[in-house]
């Protein structure tokens, strides 16, 4: 029987079907299947001869080189990462055009060339003046950073086979087209046939690579979904609202933390690492809430604004917090502290752009609605941390010693939390905040009377 000459692939998803369809049987997507034309002669990825892969006990001891890591010389970057660059992995950094994914490339590049390994940079849509520009103003010119401006992936491969790299860098993957396809490059199957060949070439020699993705204009990442499961890391880049602050977060990652978060710095020499993040959040006169990113805690303030509703329905609005999760603290305000939320509007923001998802904001929230209700102003000096029940109890959250250390280095002076359950993680609780006058509390109203 022979080979069928075309496949039709769901743009949305990525998924593959016999024939065209209207809407998608995957993903439910209409008018979305295309049709691709696939070339008769072999060269996929994987068609070449291997050696025989053997089997290994589960407990057997990494090599050498599996077992360290590849440090890209930013903290904030390896941060993310879970470490550095796992050899073999493959990374897929996301961001709107313009945020900084090429700077952070380039400065990751020149930091392994300075470790002694070799960089090959793939470029797709800037020419080598332009990368050398760009490398000059920020001091990343490097005689083991090599670069190879073209869109063709068999071209790219071969540079790869024919140099012993410690990195590899492609920029960006929708611009690299594979000649066994018909379609142009960017489309659902160039993606998915660029990245897994990327993919086997980059794992058969242990060498990390670094893939710069667009995104589509919600924000997510162009191509098809198999891309994100294909890779072993995905990062997103963003900037925050405060000017010139970059964050990174991973979305997913094999290797590592989901919940770590890298913030940068942009300036004239390029992108730089934050050291003191919590400075950056803080000094606006809101309510600080010592809050956990990672492993890493930082104190950010929360506003809040309550004023009379003239209308008949009030408004709820946030900034930097899950919206859907305030409703129902505003509930257990009312219901539970009896304070009249019904007929006020209640805008809440975490100041500086920071983005909080953790529940152990519920208590930073509360008071700070309070507050703002009884036209009080916020508490100088105080941190505060906990998640709020449904009946309006407090309930212990995760490592409250790292948030009291971090509230006593900055100088705080008093701090709200939850009454821990066990007199051992009270004392280690003292021993962290030492020089806060700490107030451990057993429900929402306690907190309140507290403030």
């Amino acid at each position: 029987m022979a080979k069928p000459s075309t496949q039709f692939c769901c743009q949305s998803c990525g998924a593959l079907h016999m024939r065209m369809l209207g809407r998608c049987p995957s993903c439910g997507a209409w008018n979305s299947i295309v049709e691709e034309a696939l070339a008769p002669a072999p060269g996929k990825h994987g068609a070449a001869a291997r050696p025989r892969a053997l089997p290994v006990p589960l407990d057997a001891p990494p090599s050498g080189a599996a077992a360290l890591r590849l440090s890209t010389g930013a903290p904030e970057f390896d941060r993310v990462l879970g470490g550095g660059l796992v050899p073999g992995a493959m990374a897929l950094l996301g961001g709107d055009p313009g945020i900084g994914k090429s700077t952070l490339t380039l400065q990751a590049c020149a930091s392994v060339a300075r470790a002694g390994a070799k960089v090959l940079y793939v470029t797709g849509e800037e020419s080598l003046e332009q990368v050398r520009l760009r490398a000059a103003r920020l001091g990343c010119l490097s005689p083991n950073v090599h670069l190879l401006a073209d869109t063709s992936l068999e071209n790219a491969l071969q540079a790869f086979a024919s140099g012993d790299w410690g990195l590899l860098v492609a920029d960006s993957v929708q611009t690299l087209h594979s000649q066994d396809l018909t379609g142009s490059a960017g489309s659902v199957g160039q993606v998915r046939e660029v990245a897994a060949r990327l993919q086997d070439a980059c794992k058969e020699r242990g060498v990390p690579c670094i893939l710069v993705g667009h995104v589509t204009k919600d924000g997510s990442l162009a191509g098809p979904r198999v891309l994100e499961h294909l890779v072993d890391v995905v990062m997103q880049f963003e900037a925050a609202e405060q000017g010139g602050l970059r964050t990174l977060r991973a979305l997913k990652n094999r290797f590592g933390s989901t919940q770590e978060l890298g913030l940068f710095s942009m300036g004239e020499a390029g992108l730089s690492g934050v050291e003191n993040p919590s400075q950056l959040f803080l000094g606006g006169g809101g309510l600080a809430l010592a809050s956990l990113q990672g492993s890493r805690p930082i104190l950010a303030e929360v506003q809040a604004l309550v004023a009379p509703a003239h209308f008949g329905q009030p408004q709820r609005q946030s900034s930097g917090l899950d919206p859907y999760r305030l409703s129902l603290l505003y509930a257990v305000m009312e219901k539970r502290c009896g304070l009249a939320l019904y007929s006020q509007d209640v805008f809440v923001s975490v100041a500086g752009g920071l983005r909080i998802t953790e529940p152990a904001a519920d208590l930073a929230v509360a008071l700070a609605v309070a507050t703002g209700l009884r036209s009080q102003a916020a508490p100088q000096g105080l941190a505060c941390f906990g998640e709020v029940g449904l009946g309006g109890e407090l309930r212990p959250v995760s490592r409250p010693a790292d948030r009291l250390r971090e509230a006593a280095r900055l100088g705080f002076k008093h701090a709200i939390f939850p009454k821990p359950a066990r007199e051992a993680e009270m004392a280690e609780c003292r021993k962290a905040g030492q020089g806060l006058a700490l107030k451990p509390v057993k429900d929402l109203s306690e907190a309140l009377n507290a403030v």
